[in-house]
């Protein structure tokens, strides 16, 4: 389920690009939240409690979660599946974030990589995790950010321990198996040469491998056009067509949609596998001031939209963060 990559380009130029890969519709819709939200980790009698101090716009599923997006100081958080997850025993002395927030309180809460590592490391606060919605089997994802600077940082949790992979060169994610282990076998691909050959399967790891040789190879550039078509023409080429699916391994699955995040000129860009167009969000354009409403642009029934859609977004009741029980 899903490949991420990030770019550094000229004069400060980063952008952070993402497939979404689901068996299933998703439903998903896009959301502008303001600062100022009281927010609930939404885990019984001990749950995490803040006030968002960013505005942001993310891509929900199911209206349930947040599983991708930018604020407004250009960090990105992005939610994608991992199979070998094992969190820890729930520790009722520490507040707990449901799995479906954690994304959202990464972007509420934080301007830069260096700044929600720091925090993290603190281990102030549980993340709690739940069966998915149709109760088939339990929620196992891993989490990257990136920002306007280029640093990135991956969070796994394995063993019953987080893990906290921290560096710029860590670029590229995808799914199984844990990050440790792509990255030896990603060195293994270097040694052969990307123009020699690539994987072309649909399977995390060469996914990995073709996105960590296409993402360096792109020449750097400050023309945002540039940057960003070049960003999404690799994340197309690590996307799986439309239908098909992999029972046996649900991190093989139908693209559904893919976002890039320019971090530097704040503008969010999606693209649906079922229409057209791709559209953005230009959050310099949006009101993300304390007070100001919640904004929805619905894409789950199939509307379509090009260009600039920032002002096609309607005032509209958040959705609640589905929970998991303390």
């Amino acid at each position: 389920m899903c490949t991420r990559v990030v770019y550094s380009g000229k004069n400060g130029m980063v952008a952070t690009g993402r497939s979404m890969d689901w068996k299933t519709e998703m439903h998903s819709n896009l959301w502008v939240f303001p600062k100022g939200m009281e927010r609930n980790g939404e885990t019984g009698a001990n749950s995490l409690k803040w006030t968002s101090k960013y505005g942001s716009v993310v891509t929900s599923a199911f209206e349930i979660a947040s599983t991708d997006g930018m604020n407004e100081k250009g960090l990105v958080a992005n939610l994608l599946w991992l199979p070998e997850t094992e969190y820890p025993v729930r520790d009722q002395s520490k507040p707990g974030l449901a799995i479906t927030a954690w994304v959202q309180y990464m972007l509420d809460n934080f301007a830069t990589v260096d700044e929600a590592v720091a925090f993290i490391d603190g281990n102030t606060f549980q993340v709690v995790s739940d069966l998915m919605p149709d109760g088939s089997r339990l929620a196992t994802l891993h989490l990257s950010i990136s920002d306007a600077t280029g640093d990135c940082a991956i969070f796994e949790y394995t063993g019953g321990k987080l893990t906290v992979y921290h560096s710029k060169e860590y670029k590229v994610m995808t799914n199984s198996p844990t990050y440790n282990k792509q990255l030896a076998l990603n060195e293994y691909w270097k040694s052969i040469g990307g123009l020699s050959f690539l994987p072309g399967t649909n399977r995390p790891s060469d996914r990995f491998a073709r996105a960590s040789f296409y993402i360096n190879a792109l020449p750097p550039t400050d023309d945002v056009r540039i940057a960003v078509a070049s960003v999404f023409s690799v994340i197309r080429n690590t996307s799986v067509p439309y239908g098909i699916s992999t029972p046996e391994f649900p991190e093989i699955s139908t693209t559904q949609w893919r976002t890039v995040s320019d971090s530097k000129n704040l503008l969010y860009f999606f693209e649906s596998s079922l229409t057209p167009n791709t559209f953005w969000v230009n959050l310099r354009e949006t009101d993300l001031s304390e007070g100001a409403p919640v904004l929805k642009l619905s894409i789950a029934n199939g509307e379509t939209y090009h260009g600039n859609a920032t002002k096609e977004f309607q005032p509209a009741q958040p959705f609640r963060f589905m929970g998991v029980k303390g």
